[in-house]
This record gives structure tokens, sequence and C-alpha cells, in this order.
């Protein structure tokens, strides 16, 4: 996997805000449910967003891992948290698992935190 993920986030997030500027009313609608679904409830936000990585994974939606990935980070998700998610992840796809989520451990090797 050559791609840089960093950069790659990069882009989702310039192409995120140009789909909201571009449907601002939907991207308002949109907002306000991300906001609703990751709040801090019976599971704080953290958790949430380590669940959506793990779905995201499976999905094998590369915008969706990257972007569940950065936001589990930022919600102080540790690094063995992540590999923890990781391996539920092969635990439910096998390999597939394994190939989709190469992704992750990229992204955290960039962000030196692997």
């Amino acid at each position: 996997m050559s791609e840089n993920q960093v950069e790659l986030d990069k882009n989702r997030r310039k192409n995120l805000g140009k789909f909201m500027k571009a449907m601002p009313e939907l991207g308002k609608q949109l907002g306000a449910q991300v906001e609703e679904a990751y709040k801090d409830g019976a599971l704080d936000t953290k958790t949430k967003r380590l669940m959506a990585m793990a779905l995201a994974l499976g999905a094998g939606c590369r915008n969706c891992v990257l972007g569940q990935a950065t936001a589990a980070l930022d919600q102080g998700a540790t690094k063995e948290e992540m590999l923890e998610t990781i391996g539920v992840v092969v635990s439910m796809r096998g390999t597939t698992g394994v190939a989709e989520s190469l992704r992750v451990i990229q992204l955290l090797d960039e962000l030196e935190k692997l």
C-alpha cells in the first residue's frame, strides 16, 4: 500500500468540506445526525468511533476507515485500542479484515504511533 494515508485523509476532509458547501441543507442534517450518533451516552464517543472504524473496515470503505480512525485518535484512542479493534475485525472477517486493516496500520505508522 503505497498511498500516503495522511494525505488521503487530508483530501477526504477537503472534499467533505466541498460536499457540505455544495449541499448545505443536507450537510446540516448530516452534521446533526453524526453529532447525535457519536455523543457520549451509555458508550463514550471514543468507543463509538472505534466501533465505527471496525464497521468501516468490514465494509471496505477507505474514506470511512480514515475518517473513523482519525476521529478515534482525536478522541484519545491509543495504539493498543486501535490494534484490539483491528483484532476483532480480523476475527470476524479473516484475511479480508487483515487486508483492510493495513490502511490503519499504515496510518498509525505515518503518525508515528505504531
